[in-house]
């Protein structure tokens, strides 16, 4: 490995590690000055140091880590369900012309329709509870998984599916080894994107559809005007999206990184 390579490495690292960092710390400084200084109620807008105990308190909860599982797992289950929905249907109208006309049409316009506003819909179809939570967050990573592994199967390198036809690959055995191989970064983009949005299908369907996961949490908190345990518990999903997200992302990069090779 040359030397400019070692030293494009480690300065990819230090920006990708670096620079989120240092937007933190200017953020929390930001927060501190305001909170010092413009004599703002711990009520409307809580200290670093208020948020940092009332964190530290929470973290021995039980309840509030049995919240979070929970919340994640909605979360996940809908992500697992778009995807299942998502990607055949991906397939399908990057095969078949007549397909796509006839279905991308109506799918476009469900997208004039806000997903949350389906809540109340899902109420009286499944009922109070996780399952219409699941299904809300299904509704809202269908379509970004969708677009973005319909994208990716027709930006496909057609010079490379030529050469593997020539081989023999056809049908199942073309998918299985080459088209989906390579439009898997475009996979993950869609699901990685797609997770975040379940993240918030879960929390909003909990305040509105019931549950016992941090959206419940989440009201609890705001009828109690509890500034600071909202901001933890705000803090908590933003962490677990992160986690999810960054994690998606790896193997993103990893599956570019392999496709580049092919080529």
């Amino acid at each position: 490995m040359s030397i400019r390579r070692v030293y494009k490495q480690h300065n990819s690292a230090v920006v990708t590690f670096g620079a989120p960092l240092i937007f933190a710390i200017f953020l929390v400084a930001g927060w501190w000055i305001t909170t010092a200084l413009s004599g703002v109620e711990s009520w409307v807008l809580p200290s670093p140091s208020d948020y940092v105990s009332r964190l530290s308190f929470e973290l021995g909860n039980e309840a509030l880590w049995a919240s979070l599982w929970i919340t994640a797992e909605e979360a996940l289950l809908g992500s697992l369900f778009g995807a299942l929905i998502a990607l055949p249907l991906a397939y399908f109208i990057y095969k078949s012309r007549v397909f796509s006309a006839a279905v991308e049409p109506f799918l476009g316009a469900t997208q004039a329709i806000p997903a949350i506003a389906l809540a109340p819909l899902l109420v009286l179809w499944i009922g109070y509870g996780t399952s219409a939570i699941v299904a809300l967050c299904t509704l809202m990573v269908f379509f970004p998984i969708l677009v973005s592994s319909t994208t990716g199967l027709r930006h496909l390198d057609e010079d490379v599916l030529d050469a593997a036809r020539l081989d023999g690959a056809s049908g199942l055995t073309l998918l299985l080894y080459m088209e989906a191989p390579l439009a898997l970064p475009s996979i993950l983009a869609g699901v990685r994107n797609g997770f975040t949005l379940s993240v918030t299908g879960a929390v909003v369907g909990e305040m509105v559809m019931g549950g016992t996961g941090l959206g419940t949490i989440l009201t609890i908190q705001r009828n109690n005007v509890d500034t600071a345990g909202m901001f933890v518990t705000i803090s908590l999903l933003c962490v677990m999206a992160m986690t999810v997200y960054t994690l998606i992302y790896s193997v993103e990069r990893k599956s570019r990184l392999v496709n580049s090779s092919r080529r």
